[in-house]
């Protein structure tokens, strides 16, 4: 019987079947706990068995466009870099409108990154991602327990994801996921101290939804 069932193992397993190699490009709320390994693409890539680089920076935004601000990876355009990835999980934006905009009267940067009819600057990344033969998902924003240096950016990232979400529907290859559907806002167990990034509990609930929706 023991023979029967590591025959079937090897059957289900084939040999010399190298691991999934997947790339994070965004912000800090994919880079948070990533000097832990308790960070959201992090435990992506352990439910996956993958092979995981994580090339997000905190406070990276699109609209970064100084040398040196590329070169340490403040620009999430400058993370992506061409190479043998089966997967790119990317997200970003929120600190463009905060830096662009104060979170108030947004609605110009909102049309840089992806205008209403789906082209911008997040459009042209995605088209080179896709480009590189690579599975894309979009990494859709939450509701975090406080807002606070962005307090009234919510009603442009609810508007950005939607179309992130609409541009997904129509691409093939690409695949948007929202965070939100796995963190309750009322429940600070999943958030860090500052109610905006999330707890080791809530990157590792984002992390596995993530697996899950990818393998669907």
């Amino acid at each position: 019987m023991r023979y029967v069932f590591a025959v079937l193992l090897c059957l289900a397993t084939p040999l010399g079947a190298e691991p999934l190699r997947v790339l994070a490009i965004g912000d800090s709320i994919l880079a948070w706990h990533k000097w832990t390994g308790r960070d959201i693409p992090s435990v992506m890539g352990a439910v996956l068995g993958a092979q995981v680089e994580n090339e997000a920076v905190g406070g990276a935004r699109f609209s970064s466009t100084s040398g040196l601000g590329r070169a340490v990876g403040f620009d999430v355009r400058a993370q992506f870099r061409p190479g043998p990835w089966d997967l790119v999980l990317i997200n970003g934006g929120a600190n463009d409108f905060l830096a662009d905009c104060d979170c108030r009267a947004c609605d110009p940067v909102l049309d840089g990154l992806i205008a209403p009819d789906l082209s911008g600057e997040v459009a042209t990344l995605l088209a080179e991602v896709l480009a590189s033969e690579a599975k894309v998902i979009w990494m859709g924003y939450y509701a975090s327990a406080r807002s606070g240096q962005f307090a009234g950016c919510r009603p442009y990232l609810v508007e950005y994801d939607a179309r992130l979400a609409r541009l997904a529907a129509q691409t093939p290859g690409l695949s948007f996921v929202d965070s939100e559907a796995v963190l309750d806002r009322e429940d600070r167990g999943h958030f860090a101290f500052d109610g905006i990034h999330p707890s080791p509990e809530g990157a590792r609930r984002i992390g596995v939804y993530l697996a899950r929706s990818f393998k669907q």
